[in-house]
């Protein structure tokens, strides 16, 4: 009998060639869709996950494979493990990165549960990563699409959760998937790819935020390296580490905001020299390629999503910490943000910057 796989299907052109690609490979694939938002805020863009355009383009594709398509309710596990993470560290002075625990909470998580429950071996995304199996552990590798990669979002999934996940377009180019969904006449062909956070429309989180809680922003003030106030802000929201507009300063000089003080509810703002830090130390660890780090590593370090990477050494700390020393200074470290660590394609592990 054919193991029996469900694909997270977002509507998207990637989630529906994974859905063809192991239908052709003589997979049993069942297709199901996470209804995510509450209907007041639910987002209708043809391009965002979680519209109902998305939800029937999902369908369309299904039917068009001949195969099962169900919508999940997430919605309320979706607020309380994402939204609200994201609400809160936003209004505690960092910068999060809200995929990173959507795919180990939600997709690998809720998900997954739910598609076992229904009978699934496995669950299959469109994400551009590979997942093999080295030295009896399940290890995450980068896509063969370098420009495409996406095995920064996935540093937090389980041994557990990585046995039972499929990835198939690490080994694709995302011209050869596009060209395959036109082979097949799927009318999302070319539909485009969003480039924002899918619950946050036009990308205005600062909106998304200030509807989502009871009290209004607590106004403070913006202090220069010296603790001089050198001017006002409206709220903690508004800023990140490496920001330059929106200070309201009217100074000689460039200056940009080199830390945020929650304690103090101040901003802190500086030259571009003083955005660049040889260290950081990082939290909530989770390691895939090793069980544990016992003793300093090296490591190729980013510290965004789109950070290319820089060479660094990574030792353990308490407490589930470690400290990473890099070779060169890297600009705006920001808390909130996840670290993750690469040995040339190979995800060693990652956590949260703290500082």
């Amino acid at each position: 009998m054919a193991k029996r796989v469900f694909v997270a299907m977002s509507g998207g052109v990637d989630s529906s060639v994974t859905a063809y690609l192991l239908k052709k490979a003589g997979y049993d694939v069942v297709g199901i869709t996470m209804n995510l938002l509450e209907a007041n805020y639910r987002i209708e863009k043809s391009d965002i996950c979680c519209s109902l355009q998305a939800f029937a383009d999902a369908q369309a594709v299904a039917d068009k494979l001949g195969i099962k398509h169900y919508i999940m309710d997430c919605q309320a596990e979706f607020k309380e493990k994402v939204v609200n993470y994201f609400v809160n560290d936003y209004l505690a002075g960092r910068t999060p990165n809200p995929c990173v625990f959507c795919n180990s909470k939600i997709k690998f998580g809720l998900l997954l549960d739910k598609a076992k429950e229904l009978g699934a071996d496995y669950l299959a995304t469109g994400h551009y990563a590979k997942i093999e199996r080295t030295n009896g552990r399940y290890v995450i590798k980068k896509g063969v699409d370098i420009t495409r990669d996406q095995s920064y979002f996935l540093y937090r999934l389980t041994q557990e959760q990585l046995s039972q996940a499929m990835m198939p377009l690490g080994e694709y180019q995302k011209v050869d998937v596009r060209r395959i969904a036109a082979s097949q006449s799927f009318k999302i062909a070319d539909k485009s790819d969003s480039q924002e956070i899918c619950f946050i429309p036009e990308g205005d989180y600062r909106q998304f935020i200030q509807q989502r809680i009871e009290n209004t922003l607590q106004p403070g003030v913006i202090l220069d390296r010296q603790g001089k106030v050198v001017g006002y802000h409206e709220g903690l929201i508004h800023f990140t580490i490496g920001q330059r507009r929106g200070l309201g300063i009217a100074t000689g000089k460039p200056l940009y905001v080199i830390a945020i003080d929650p304690l103090k509810n101040a901003v802190i703002v500086g030259e571009e020299s003083d955005l660049y830090s040889l260290c950081l130390t990082a939290k909530e660890l989770n390691w895939v390629a090793i069980e544990n780090l016992k003793t300093s590593m090296e490591v190729m370090a980013k510290i965004r999503y789109l950070h290319t990477g820089a060479k660094a050494v990574i030792s353990p700390l308490e407490d589930n910490h470690v400290k990473v020393e890099f070779d060169q200074p890297q600009r705006a470290i920001t808390p909130g943000q996840s670290v993750v660590f690469y040995q040339d394609d190979l995800l060693v592990g990652g956590g949260i910057i703290e500082w």
